[in-house]
């Protein structure tokens, strides 16, 4: 009867290490959408807008198998207390890097339209937005596979120079079309791409929490962090 169970808990920790292992594959594969999105527009590279916008699918693709593999656990293990945690964290984490994957690929529309027109002289400020969310976005994924709360926590913090970037390169954007009309169509497709790397910080957050919760068994401690003004008045990115 020992060895029966051991063997059972020596199963069920073989399951977690495979949906742990999926989800570092989908931060993975997010991270390195976000990575050639904002390469796409330094280098005007259409092309590499397009791929992608197309590998976005192997991301969908990984996150119901995530979402599968995690009803089937819970149904046929009725996991408690920790084991619980790992898997709904699992599941939640699957949801937040889709949506970044989601958010690359409305990035690499953009720069696809974006490279028809002239470049205009903010574009220079994207690539450092990207740069930073790349940054927060590879810090949480080593939380999670390190289980640091500690980490999680620095890198939910780092989400406000996210925003502080976001709100300066909004003013600025909207001087630039005020001074001249010929600046609207390019800074608008400017603001969607910097609104999309905002939300990506803001799910790489989302991330942050759930690991804190998934180690300490407790939400962070509630610091307030408001947005400013700027980000009240953003464009938003329509789903598709």
């Amino acid at each position: 009867m020992a060895d029966d169970k051991t063997h059972i808990v020596s199963s069920f920790d073989e399951e977690l290490t495979r949906l742990n292992n999926i989800i570092s594959q989908m931060g993975g594969l997010a991270e390195s959408q976000l990575i050639s999105a904002i390469r796409s527009i330094v280098k005007r590279d259409s092309e590499l807008a397009e791929k992608v916008i197309l590998s976005d699918q192997r991301i969908d693709v990984l996150e119901q198998e995530v979402q599968d593999f995690a009803v089937r656990l819970l149904a046929l293990r009725q996991p408690m207390a920790d084991d619980l945690r790992q898997v709904v964290t699992a599941l939640k984490l699957s949801n937040d890097l889709e949506r970044i994957g989601d958010l690359a690929k409305n990035i690499a529309k953009r720069a696809q339209v974006l490279n028809q027109i002239p470049p205009i002289r903010p574009v220079q400020v994207i690539p450092n937005m990207g740069k930073l969310a790349q940054e927060i976005i590879k810090d949480v994924l080593d939380a999670y596979i390190e289980g640091d709360a500690e980490k999680a926590e620095r890198v939910w913090a780092r989400d406000q120079e996210v925003d502080d970037m976001y709100n300066s390169l909004f003013r600025e954007l909207l001087t630039y079309m005020m001074e001249d009309p010929r600046n609207i169509t390019a800074s608008t497709h400017m603001l969607f791409i910097a609104k999309n790397i905002e939300r990506i910080g803001d799910h790489a957050t989302n991330i942050a929490e759930t690991i804190y919760y998934r180690i300490k068994g407790e939400d962070l401690p509630a610091i307030d962090r408001p947005k400013n003004d700027a980000a009240n008045f953003a464009v938003v990115e329509p789903n598709d």
